[in-house]
């Protein structure tokens, strides 16, 4: 999942391009993308079947989710920074290579181990390619043209994330060539092959810009930060299985430890005048690091719920893996809907719309978890509960994606939107790693309707959490409500 803002709009960018074949490049970009983000939610269906088939543990099936999730988080940053200096056509095209291949080896992998090693390569892959797309809409399209190019961006968003679910579930009950929960990931390979094909005739060669030459790459940051986050998520994910053992909290707090030295060492380059992997000094953007904290609360519980969900409905209450997808196919709907026309609302009530939206979540979170107690199928009720569920964590998420980012200044735009995207998706995997782990554990305890149980603890936990949200979001909705001119 990516996210733009307002300043994209505004944002100067090339001069722009003429012509019906800008149009063909940008289908052909969104199609890279697409594929790109059904992996992010096309798995959540299949974790069963793969945990069957290939005897994984808890533990594993959280790795196989938030593998390729930190992946993409970690390197996002480092592959918008290596499209500007080796350039956007080359870096999308070698992401796709990337994507696909780890697909194929996902889709064939023979043991546990080898599908978790394929899909962190995976999110590398992804890593290169998305930050081009947005960079290539800014350079060839401009004023009316570029506002409609983002808007098919975004419906791009929206639809990835309903097909990811129902997909997974269409692919893995059809059991094509008793393949099972393989084509899941093999469905990528025609795909990727297909713009493989087409996106050397239709996006332009890269042609040096500005940018080359004075921007750098921030491996010192980057040595940091990936073990860091990989001491704090892997050790999350396996305490359960493990019963916590001393060793796993030393692990969280090496983690936090490198954390605050990779700090220490993204503001030094700052203060040298370099190019750090996170520029920390946009934080003082009127209420950017208050949106960052709630955003992050917010994908840290939606992480958590997907994950905890998609084991209940299959594993505690034996649902097939096509009715899986198709029961959360109304709530992804309603999320990709409101998501996108929640601009149509009045303005008067647009800073309302992040508290108000997580409030309604933190009941509805409260209510699936009475519904799915008992350890009985949901009917017609749970259905209502998903799609109130879905509609109020996009009227939380979407109006806050671009409010954090609205008073940022255009020259901080790329700096703001990437810290947002990398804290976005690492609140996801943590909320793998966090509620995956609370989930796992309580269902592992003997007794009737032990994950029904576990299901509906794991979801009172995600209210109490995303209603702490709504207090971080709060310094926000006041920046909003008394706007201050752009710089």
């Amino acid at each position: 999942m990516t996210t733009t803002s307002d300043s994209i709009l505004r944002a100067p960018g090339a001069a722009a391009d003429t012509g019906h074949g800008r149009w063909i490049m940008l289908a052909v970009l969104l199609a890279g993308q697409f594929m790109a983000l059904l992996d992010v939610t096309i798995v959540n269906v299949a974790m069963p079947t793969i945990g069957r088939a290939l005897h994984a543990s808890g533990a594993e099936l959280q790795l196989v989710v938030s593998g390729y999730t930190v992946s993409y988080a970690m390197l996002l940053i480092t592959g918008a920074r290596l499209g500007e200096l080796r350039g956007r056509r080359r870096m999308f095209l070698a992401g796709i290579v990337l994507f696909t291949l780890s697909s194929a080896v996902c889709g064939v992998a023979p043991n546990i181990t080898a599908l978790i090693a394929a899909r962190f390569v995976q999110g590398a892959g992804a890593a290169a390619t998305m930050p081009q797309i947005i960079s290539v809409i800014q350079a060839r399209f401009a004023g009316p043209d570029r506002a409609r190019a983002l808007s098919a961006y975004s419906a791009v968003l929206a639809s990835g994330f309903v097909a990811g679910q129902v997909l997974g579930g269409l692919l893995v009950n059809a059991n094509l060539f008793g393949s099972a929960w393989r084509p899941v990931f093999l469905v990528n390979v025609p795909i990727g092959l297909a713009v493989l094909c087409v996106a050397p005739r239709v996006m332009p060669r890269d042609a040096r810009d500005a940018a080359d030459g004075t921007r750098r790459l921030d491996l010192a940051g980057l040595a940091i930060a990936v073990p860091a986050v990989f001491a704090i998520v892997l050790p999350l994910m396996l305490g359960h299985q493990e019963h916590w053992p001393w060793w796993i909290l030393a692990c969280i707090g090496v983690g936090v430890l490198l954390a605050a030295v990779f700090v220490g060492v993204e503001r030094r380059i700052a203060a040298r005048g370099g190019d750090p992997l996170l520029n920390l000094g946009v934080l003082r953007s009127p209420g950017l690091a208050s949106g960052l904290a709630a955003v992050i609360i917010l994908m840290v519980t939606y992480g958590g719920f997907l994950f905890a969900l998609s084991l209940q409905l299959q594993g505690g209450l034996g649902e097939s893996p096509l009715r899986a997808g198709l029961t959360f196919a109304p709530c992804a709907l309603a999320f990709g809907i409101c998501g996108f026309f929640w601009r149509r609302l009045p303005s008067r009530i647009h800073h309302l719309l992040t508290p108000v939206g997580c409030l309604v979540a933190v009941a509805f979170y409260a209510a699936l978890g009475l519904d799915l107690a008992s350890g009985t199928r949901g009917g017609p009720l749970l259905q209502v509960i998903l799609v109130v569920l879905g509609a109020s964590l996009a009227l939380g998420f979407s109006p806050l994606v671009t409010h954090a980012l609205l008073h940022v200044p255009v020259r901080d735009a790329a700096d703001a939107s990437g810290l947002f995207t990398t804290t976005l998706q690492l609140g996801q995997a943590v909320g793998v790693a966090t509620f995956g782990s609370v989930f796992l554990s309580l269902a592992a305890r003997p007794g009737p309707h032990a994950s029904a149980h576990a299901l509906a603890t794991t979801l009172y936990w995600l209210a109490i959490l995303l209603a702490l949200g709504v207090f971080a979001a709060t310094p926000l909705t006041r920046t909003i409500a008394r706007p201050r001119p752009r710089p």
